[in-house]
């Protein structure tokens, strides 16, 4: 039906998030156009957002590895989670490959709704909790720890929505729903 390699982490969000906190995150969030090149995110420094990616692309590179590129972000993807989360300095750099809109929501606004609003939170957090333990899964299978993977298949590719959380895949059908609502109507504000 929709398959992991489809499955961007925004959808862990919306799946778990009400309708009212739906709009909340609307209301508090502000879009913003990236030019191709711009970093987004820099390793080491600390941000002030939680972003989501409506449109185009990001480079994802890491000191660690020389400065070369580990990942690609596209449409649909959710940055800025970690730092969020444990309030340290990201350890990877972001930077736009094109033009590209993010849609940005200030660690401000979103931390203080987590604050007053506990049914928000506890969705929010268990969104982040999902997405944050399939990313190990698909970790652990890349470095070879999975028994029924070669250690050089993309776990990504052969992970079905059998393996996924069938509580999860009950939710999907209206957090992609909600994800193509969020871009049309951006797509009409342009």
């Amino acid at each position: 039906m929709y398959g992991v390699t489809l499955l961007k982490k925004v959808l862990y969000i919306l799946a778990e998030l009400s309708d009212r906190d739906f709009s909340w995150l609307i209301t508090a969030g502000k879009r913003l156009r990236i030019p191709a090149g711009t970093t987004l995110i820099e390793e080491g420094k600390s941000i002030n957002a939680l972003y989501i990616i409506l449109d185009g692309s990001f480079a994802v590179s890491t000191e660690a590895l020389g400065g070369g590129e580990i990942a690609q972000l596209t449409s649909g993807e959710v940055v800025g989670e970690i730092s969020f989360v444990d309030s340290r300095p990201p350890t990877a750099t972001v930077t736009a490959l094109e033009n590209s809109l993010v849609w940005a929501i200030s660690r401000g606004q979103l931390s203080a709704k987590l604050l007053q609003d506990a049914n928000f939170a506890a969705h929010f957090y268990h969104a982040l909790a999902m997405f944050l333990a399939d990313r190990l899964r698909v970790t652990v299978g890349r470095l070879g720890y999975s028994k029924a993977q070669h250690p050089n298949q993309d776990m990504e590719a052969t992970t079905s929505d059998e393996d996924l959380n069938p509580d999860f895949l009950s939710s999907l059908e209206i957090a992609q729903y909600r994800l193509d609502w969020l871009l049309n109507r951006l797509n009409d504000l342009r």
